[in-house]
């Protein structure tokens, strides 16, 4: 069993989809499941968050921070990495999503010069630092920008 596997028990869950203030008949009748009197019973109850006027929580709590729309998501690995792969072998993002390299390539992989590189390969990905194209090319491969 898993989070995303948990469900209600059955019966447990009533539906929101029905009519209230039909007759007392319906079992939802007279006062349409909202009480006896009071500002939330009648119509024109307040919106969600109102607090009789007084500064809701929303805006009474610091806001911090910023959002950019913009932003891109480079995945990033080190050249030790690149190890996996045969010698003379092509690496691209999909040969690096197959052999489990990486999780997802989001917007694009950059790869690092941490670490060593003994074998030939020809990289293409979207980005190298100085070292890790430099690795590359010192053990006889190819750093290829997509």
């Amino acid at each position: 069993m898993e989070l995303s596997n948990l469900r209600p028990a059955a019966g447990s869950v009533h539906s929101d989809n029905f009519r209230r203030g039909r007759g007392h008949g319906s079992g939802n009748g007279k006062t349409a499941g909202k009480g006896h009197k009071g500002q939330k019973a009648r119509s024109g109850a307040p919106r969600i968050g109102f607090e009789g006027g007084q500064m809701p929580l929303y805006r009474r709590i610091p806001k911090r921070g910023f959002k950019n729309r913009n932003t891109q998501e480079i995945v990033a690995i080190n050249v030790d990495r690149l190890e996996v792969f045969d010698n003379g072998a092509e690496v691209t993002v999909e040969s690096l999503l197959q052999k489990g390299v990486i999780k997802d390539a989001a917007d694009g992989v950059k790869i690092l010069g941490n670490g060593e590189l003994t074998k030939k390969l020809t990289v293409k990905v979207n980005a190298f630092s100085a070292s890790a194209k430099e690795k590359i090319e010192k053990a006889g491969g190819s750093a290829e920008v997509v």
